[in-house]
């Protein structure tokens, strides 16, 4: 009887047989993650600071918008380097991630040794499993203080 593991691929299910394992050519060219898996990934890559690996999951061409800073990042080695350059002391804790087809969103806790506790909420675009498009929001925890006229109807965390 000859072993067999069933994955799922862009042209449907794809049957790995030993022989096809020597093949790794043809297995990762068939294999594509779900876009959520993709997006784990990718903050499980840029925690590890596999920069090589994160490249790897981003289209040649990918668009990343910044709007709380106005600003966008255009092309893979761009994105890379901007997240690769950051000053050291941060670690990311993946809060949440939701898909709906090729769209995927992340909520991620990003705290810093000495810059403070940042979140992101991120929206993605994965198409093949790349990443084609991303517009993420960066906030520092309580960098948007709530005015007085809101007390007597909120809770504070």
């Amino acid at each position: 009887m000859t072993s067999r593991l069933t994955l799922h691929s862009v042209t449907g299910p794809l049957i790995v047989t030993p022989s096809l394992i020597g093949d790794r050519r043809r297995l990762v060219q068939d294999v594509v993650m779900e876009p959520s898996e993709t997006i784990q990934t990718l903050w499980d890559r840029i925690q590890a600071r596999d920069w090589a690996s994160v490249g790897e999951l981003l289209a040649n061409d990918v668009v990343v918008e910044w709007p709380v800073s106005g600003e966008r990042i255009r092309g893979r080695h761009n994105y890379v380097r901007v997240n690769a350059e950051y000053p050291e002391g941060w670690s990311i804790k993946v809060l949440r991630i939701l898909s709906s087809g090729d769209e995927v969103v992340s909520e991620v806790e990003v705290p810093h040794d000495t810059m403070g506790i940042f979140r992101v909420a991120s929206f993605w675009t994965v198409n093949n499993g790349l990443v084609t498009s991303g517009r993420e929001y960066w906030t520092e925890l309580g960098a948007d203080p709530s005015p007085e006229w809101r007390a007597p109807y909120v809770e504070r965390v």
